[in-house]
């Protein structure tokens, strides 16, 4: 679900004669766009930093800050996956405003895959921590209510990779969509504004993502009292 195969999916269909899915190709693109950067930079980090290295670090310090301020010290233990989760999505969304290339996260497809990566990685630290007692998480402050808040704790937990999978999908989706609009009706020249707004919004989606991720793993590694 999402746009069509981008120019440069379609030539790779038709230079190896094979049916590659958009989503996949860019979603590749994106990765190794992402690990390139991550080996040239982590390979010599220059005592005076370039533009490129700022941003980098930039990023990681800002993440972690993140970490520290919802979870604590303990935070900085996922710091590698919040890490690459944030780079591969902004890289993801950030490709689909280049002529040529899409978005992998303007595909269902994708966003649900991340989506259920993030299920699935907060749940087992969860039990990871916690052990069985991680269930206590879906019984509610007392025990009594216990009948009463489980299932609705369930439905409330299975609910969250829907709404993060359609969320980033709607809108970066929503996003290209207008902003291919624009590059048709302006073909001759590029379209800043656009380019601008677009960056914004691939920006801002990116931090959605990560903050939810960040609130799901406080609530996963919590005490409960």
């Amino acid at each position: 679900m999402g746009h069509e195969a981008s120019l440069f999916t379609q030539f790779l269909n038709h230079l190896f004669h094979i049916h590659l899915h958009d989503n996949v190709v860019m979603g590749s693109v994106a990765f190794t766009i992402g690990f390139i950067i991550f080996i040239v930079l982590s390979k010599s980090p220059e005592l005076i930093p370039d533009p490129v290295q700022l941003v980098y670090e930039g990023v990681i310090k800002s993440i972690e800050a993140m970490l520290e301020d919802n979870i604590g010290k303990e935070g900085k233990e996922f710091l590698p996956f919040v890490t690459a989760l944030a780079i591969y999505i902004f890289l993801s969304n950030v490709l689909g405003l280049i002529p040529g290339f899409s978005s992998a996260t303007a595909n269902l497809n994708s966003t649900a895959a991340l989506a259920v990566i993030v299920f699935i990685y907060y749940n087992y630290i969860g039990f990871k921590k916690h052990g069985i007692k991680y269930i206590k998480h879906f019984m509610g402050p007392v025990w009594w209510l216990a009948p009463l808040m489980f299932p609705i704790e369930i439905i409330s937990h299975l609910a969250r990779p829907f709404s993060l999978a359609i969320r980033l999908f709607a809108n970066m989706f929503g996003d290209h969509s207008v902003f291919l609009v624009f590059l048709g009706l302006i073909p001759f020249f590029l379209p800043l504004p656009f380019i601008a707004l677009g960056l914004f919004v691939c920006f801002i989606q990116t931090l959605i993502f990560v903050m939810l991720t960040i609130v799901y793993l406080a609530g996963a590694v919590a005490e409960e009292h």
